[in-house]
């Protein structure tokens, strides 16, 4: 599964870094920081975990890799046999199609954050996501009418949920959905959760740019992580120290078209239907994986006042970096200084 807002964005957008000492005391005294990494869902897919032996994080990491894949065949728009795209396929077709329990919870969740987001989330955009994304690889601009139309193929309200037989009926004809902007944060979550289950809680999981923690690494106060910038190869002089939460960050660095002279983001406003103009990153801090990606998402749409206020409704911590006519302007939640250390 390929995503829509952190889709192909480096490693280096959020960079964990390098984390070598361990502790002197304690039972956690043989504990050693095992690191490994896979191509999933069209970006690499770190797992960092901390094991009193090799062959137990290769075997624990091996089973967490199969479970990415398991999931990847529910949640992708691009695996043609996913869950999610045979969901896609019955819509218009006056079909209710009884769904796996975790499909049915993230499209919960989905319509859930799009409700509180005012719209600006919407999982419902694949035709346009599929629009642009052709755009991007051609180099191609869409005209209007062809935005247009794929516009009115989306609508979070065209998705009809039965909670008693967890069935989903698609209504509009032409729909697809892409759960890019909340699937894989919601899997960074779930294979974090699976390893602190199995008893390793020393953990992290990086979904290309969406990253779980666990708890902290053996004689530090959690996993340190720089912020990039919305300029390239440039972070922020904070590191911000991080355990039991989840972190995204969404912006244009990587992903934009150009069109006579402006630049549109591969962040697609779903109630115009073009990609926004704005040069912003958005970093999101919170309890849930799956909170921080979409989270992070509606807020590279919505204005810097209705972001703030959102993040401070769901308990979340927010960090946008906008540049304007050259100035970068920043932009935080009250409690977001205090995860802030700064670069040594």
């Amino acid at each position: 599964m390929r995503t829509r807002g952190k889709r192909l964005i480096p490693l280096s957008f959020i960079t964990i870094l390098a984390l070598l000492a361990f502790t002197h005391s304690g039972n956690s005294q043989t504990l050693k920081r095992y690191q490994f990494e896979e191509p999933k869902m069209g970006s690499p897919f770190q797992i960092i975990l901390y094991s009193k032996d090799r062959i137990s994080a290769q075997q624990i990491a091996a089973k967490a890799y199969k479970l990415i894949d398991s999931l990847n065949l529910i949640f992708s728009d691009y695996e043609v046999e996913s869950e999610l795209n045979k969901l896609s396929q019955t819509a218009g077709k006056n079909s209710c199609v009884q769904v796996s329990p975790l499909l049915y919870d993230l499209l919960r969740k989905s319509r859930n954050a799009w409700q509180l987001s005012e719209r600006k989330f919407d999982i419902t955009v694949g035709t346009l996501s599929k629009l642009w994304r052709d755009a991007r690889r051609t180099g191609q601009f869409p005209n209007d009418s062809l935005i247009q139309a794929a516009k009115a193929r989306t609508g979070m309200q065209y998705v009809l949920m039965d909670s008693t037989k967890h069935s989903i009926q698609l209504t509009l004809h032409g729909m697809q959905l892409d759960m890019g902007g909340i699937a894989k944060g919601f899997i960074a979550q779930y294979v974090l959760d699976f390893l602190t289950e199995n008893g390793f809680p020393m953990s992290l999981t990086n979904a290309g740019g969406d990253i779980s923690f666990g708890d902290a690494p053996p004689g530090k106060d959690g996993w340190s992580v720089a912020v990039s910038i919305p300029v390239r190869d440039q972070v922020l002089p904070t590191n911000l120290i991080l355990k039991n939460q989840s972190i995204a960050t969404s912006g244009n660095m990587y992903q934009f078209l150009e069109h006579n002279g402006r630049k549109y983001s591969h962040e697609i406003d779903p109630q115009t239907g073009y990609g926004i103009q704005s040069q912003r990153s958005v970093t999101v801090i919170s309890s849930d994986g799956a909170l921080s990606d979409w989270l992070a998402t509606a807020c590279s749409v919505l204005s810097i006042k209705k972001s703030k206020k959102l993040a401070d409704q769901l308990g979340a911590e927010l960090l946008i970096l906008e540049i304007r006519k050259g100035k970068l302007y920043h932009y935080h939640s009250k409690g977001f200084p205090v995860l802030w250390q700064k670069n040594k």
